[in-house]
């Protein structure tokens, strides 16, 4: 009984926080969807609700219930729930294999860590940088498949990682997990939640079942959702059909030129797989951007060297279209994006907003120019892989810019140029303050062979240059040239008509 007695504030409001989440769950309820409404196959209303049916008054007026657009599926109780259960299950597991162990959880710890400030942890790079925003994105697809749109599902990806950060680890919460994990989720977590819709809603030449395991393999909140409550999300979420140019390449790519700087990494050529997709390109009649992520690009390159090489996933939050004649036509906002980068060397990831546009215009019937320009600020991370000294893993807020032009040649020849740049922020260190600057250039050029198969060029190269008060500056350099075998899902080279 004095253990009651004894409970500080702290704790009775940790006790609340899951009495909350207790009480979202046992009072989960679907609700009207504001957004697009699917319909389901005919009579599964019926088969579902025979006395509806036989309900339904005779007359002119009488429709039969399965001839209703179904209702959209709609819960933040079963969000709460699922998201209190994934942790759960990760907590567990992590504490069973994970070491160091810090996810031994107890009142005490979560005691401690309400009460204690919020810090900048120095976890694995790959654990910060990539590990969170990916559990931020499992986070945000619950949310998402479980009928909230693009806002309420970042704010159940926030509350979610808040959530982890007090009582799902032993250490003090981390203000850099908190913004990973919250926004960088939720900008990668949409990417892979209208990914997977694409998949369910055309096709792709697979069989239903193919396709409901390739859309959970990419998201899997979604696949999970869908596999356990099959009647209510029976219905696709409605893309609103956006021109979309997708590519897949499989290649090897040899060291052209470099330098390690304090690295102790080894440098090798390598084989690599890179996978592109453009969603909602401007230029088709009739589509709209009223909801965040109309438009994005996502981008995955993984490589014998580096597992995942590069992860970049940005879209359109706010914005508008605009034309200029039948040739010219784009879309400008402000953009929210997700980047990781690991070249061998060094390792970068940052979480932004840009200010930016994007177009398409048809300079003349065989030539056709693609562009996209942004630039603003982004919470940033940047560490030397098997640093020689300490003190080469920063945080940050930094500038940062996007430049990509795609001049395409008919319906044979494609030119991609690109350039990536974080530059001169000012970063937070134990050592005091630095700057830090990033490069990442593309040039590839791609003959599509015949029909869906093409052959790539590509020349990448990664640059770095910092000055941390403890450190005298400091370059790296990776540079490499590739010869790539490319599939074109569609037959062109991503013009739209």
């Amino acid at each position: 009984m004095n253990v009651l007695k004894n409970h500080s504030a702290p704790a009775k409001r940790a006790h609340l926080l899951l009495l909350a989440l207790a009480a979202g769950a046992a009072h989960a309820a679907s609700d009207q969807s504001t957004g697009p409404v699917a319909t389901v196959p005919a009579g599964w209303e019926a088969e579902q609700h025979p006395k509806a049916v036989s309900d339904t008054p005779p007359g002119p007026a009488a429709r039969p219930v399965f001839d209703q657009p179904a209702r959209p599926w709609k819960s933040y109780g079963a969000t709460a729930l699922e998201i209190a259960g994934f942790q759960f299950v990760l907590n567990r597991v992590d504490h069973a294999f994970v070491k160091p162990d810090d996810y031994g959880v107890s009142v005490g710890s979560w005691r401690r860590n309400l009460r204690s400030g919020w810090v900048e942890d120095r976890d694995p790079f790959e654990i910060n940088q990539m590990g969170h925003p990916y559990q931020g994105s499992v986070y945000y697809g619950i949310a998402r498949s479980n009928g909230l749109d693009f806002w309420e599902s970042m704010g159940a990806a926030f509350a979610g990682s808040a959530v982890w950060e007090i009582a799902g680890e032993t250490t003090p919460p981390s203000r850099n997990d908190q913004i990973t994990t919250s926004f960088g989720g939720s900008f990668l977590g949409e990417s892979l939640y209208r990914m997977a819709n694409l998949v369910l809603e055309r096709g792709y030449g697979l069989s239903p079942r193919w396709r409901e395991a390739a859309a959970a393999g990419i998201s899997p909140s979604l696949g999970f959702n869908r596999y356990a409550r099959p009647g209510r999300h029976a219905p696709i979420w409605d893309s609103h059909d956006p021109a979309v140019f997708g590519r897949v390449q499989l290649g090897a790519t040899v060291r052209s030129r470099g330098n390690a700087g304090p690295s102790l990494a080894s440098r090798r050529n390598e084989m690599a797989a890179d996978f592109a997709l453009d969603y909602g390109l401007p230029g088709k009649a009739g589509y709209t951007y009223r909801r965040p992520f109309d438009y994005f690009t996502f981008r995955l390159r993984m490589s014998t060297a580096q597992g995942v090489e590069s992860l970049t996933s940005r879209g359109l939050l706010f914005g508008a279209p605009y034309e200029a004649g039948d040739r010219l036509s784009g879309i400008a906002g402000l953009y929210g994006g997700y980047d990781y980068l690991s070249p061998q060397l060094f390792r970068i990831a940052s979480t932004g907003l840009t200010l930016g546009s994007n177009l398409q215009w048809r300079v003349a019937n065989a030539l056709t120019l693609q562009a996209h320009a942004s630039g603003g600020i982004g919470y940033t991370s940047t560490g030397t892989v098997r640093a020689s000294a300490a003190g080469q893993y920063t945080y940050g807020f930094a500038p940062q810019a996007m430049l990509s032009l795609r001049v395409i040649g008919g319906d044979k020849l494609a030119l991609d140029l690109g350039e990536r740049a974080f530059f001169d922020g000012k970063l937070a260190t134990p050592q005091g303050d630095g700057s830090d600057r990033v490069l990442r250039s593309e040039a590839a050029l791609t003959y599509r062979v015949r029909g869906h198969h093409g052959l790539t060029l590509k020349y990448l190269s990664s640059r770095r240059s910092y000055t941390l008060a403890s450190t005298p500056g400091r370059e790296q350099r990776h540079d490499t040239v590739g010869l790539y075998y490319t599939w074109l899902p569609a037959h062109g080279l991503g013009v739209v008509n």
